[in-house]
């Protein structure tokens, strides 16, 4: 049974990797690795609307960065991000929303995803 849904990140965690990742998302979206981030995120914070659905998830949500995710899921250290994954309470992963998909919505087609795939 799913306990948790766990976004990823295709960025590097820290302050100065922050500073980096938005710069690079300002000045030059189109070649920003992270669409998660991109559609999620705007200059220096979380949109309100991302924020307040993810308060409205049955579940807990956790975010991970790309090192947090492969020191925590080595197995899974190949995998395509960002990406998506529900969490059983062992821990166990099992995909949820993969990087082809996160490249290819906006806001609202993900909130849309992620509904539908919880039902």
């Amino acid at each position: 049974m799913t306990q948790r849904l766990i976004f990823v990140y295709n960025a590097a965690g820290g302050l100065l990797p922050g500073l980096k990742n938005m710069f690079h998302k300002l000045l030059s979206p189109a070649t920003y690795p992270c669409s998660l981030c991109g559609i999620t995120y705007g200059a220096t914070q979380m949109l309100p609307e991302w924020k307040e659905f993810i308060k409205s998830l049955p579940m807990p949500v956790d975010f991970l960065h790309r090192e947090e995710f492969v020191r925590d899921y080595p197995q899974w250290r190949h995998q395509q991000l960002p990406a998506a994954f529900t969490a059983t309470a062992s821990g166990e992963l099992t995909p949820f929303i993969g990087a082809e998909e996160m490249d290819t919505t906006d806001l609202n087609g993900l909130m849309r995803l992620v509904h539908a795939r919880l039902k």
